[in-house]
């Protein structure tokens, strides 16, 4: 089974929220909520993967020393392996835009539970809600 290296970000703003962005039609998992990232490519390292990503999807820019690691989460879906790390971050530069069309929310942890999302991502809300 092949295993897919991707990472992520909880961007939380000054009222503890984080953004979370809405998978678009047309890819899988369509119409859930996941923290923004994506996948590392081949010999990329993951926070410049991150800040690549981020870059694409929100047009925001992240310093490497705003960024902290969180945890990660291994899980297995029908036809891959999917490592994720997350990242934490509390400061960026410029104001998050949806460049590829997805919608975009601020959410507190303890509201997430509500919200469809990957089944991996749904073990990185607890982490990040007893981390907050």
């Amino acid at each position: 089974m092949k295993t897919i290296y991707v990472v992520a970000v909880a961007l939380i703003d000054t009222d503890g929220r984080v953004l979370l962005a809405q998978r678009p039609e047309g890819k899988s998992m369509a119409g859930m909520w996941e923290f923004p990232g994506g996948k590392i490519e081949n010999n990329e390292a993951p926070q410049a993967a991150l800040r690549r990503e981020i870059k694409e999807e929100l047009a925001l820019d992240l310093c490497e020393t705003c960024l902290a690691p969180l945890t990660f989460v291994e899980h297995e879906y029908e036809d891959f392996r999917l490592l994720m790390l997350l990242y934490v971050c509390r400061n960026w530069q410029g104001i998050p835009q949806s460049c590829e069309g997805q919608a975009l929310t601020w959410k507190r942890p303890n509201e997430m539970s509500s919200l469809p999302m990957p089944p991996a991502d749904i073990p990185l809300v607890a982490a990040l809600r007893d981390w907050l």
